[in-house]
């Protein structure tokens, strides 16, 4: 009697999942990898367009890479702020994230979530949780790198 039971409840869970399969929305993939590009691009170009303008002022171009990110982080950081980044992530999805903007949201978002449990245990808790990995992968990959590069230097 229990065989049976089990035989028909894997039958109508066999089922379940197909009929979820079925009616789950298919991704829509190259519309997404096209709006992605497209403002990943012009984020882009908006730091291009400010290290001209960093350029313009006079201030040395070796100069220009750090304040063209110093001034994105602050733009990604406003935006997500006020609301706005949010908005273009969903209309923009991966293209938002690649950039130094992704990595200001990712930093930020957190730290407004959680500002309501206070500046110890909920800001500064949570400002990483997104953008740890991040770091401590990024780190701790360049100083491999730069270890492999050191010793392929000596020989």
């Amino acid at each position: 009697m229990n065989n049976k039971n089990n035989k028909k409840e894997k039958k109508l869970q066999k089922k379940f999942e197909q009929l979820a399969q079925e009616s789950e929305p298919k991704p829509k993939l190259a519309k997404n990898c096209i709006m992605a590009f497209i403002v990943g691009g012009i984020i882009c170009v908006i730091g291009e367009f400010f290290g001209k303008i960093i350029l313009e002022l006079g201030i040395p171009a070796e100069n220009k890479g750090t304040i063209v990110s110093i001034v994105m982080i602050f733009l990604g950081a406003l935006l997500t702020g006020v609301g706005i980044y949010d908005k273009i992530a969903i209309f923009g999805g991966a293209g938002t994230v690649v950039p130094i903007t992704g990595f200001a949201n990712s930093v930020v978002a957190p730290a407004i979530e959680f500002k309501k449990e206070g500046f110890v245990f909920g800001v500064a808790a949570k400002i990483f949780t997104i953008a740890g990995p991040v770091l401590v992968y990024g780190i701790g990959s360049s100083v491999i790198v730069g270890l492999i590069y050191y010793i392929i230097k000596l020989f």
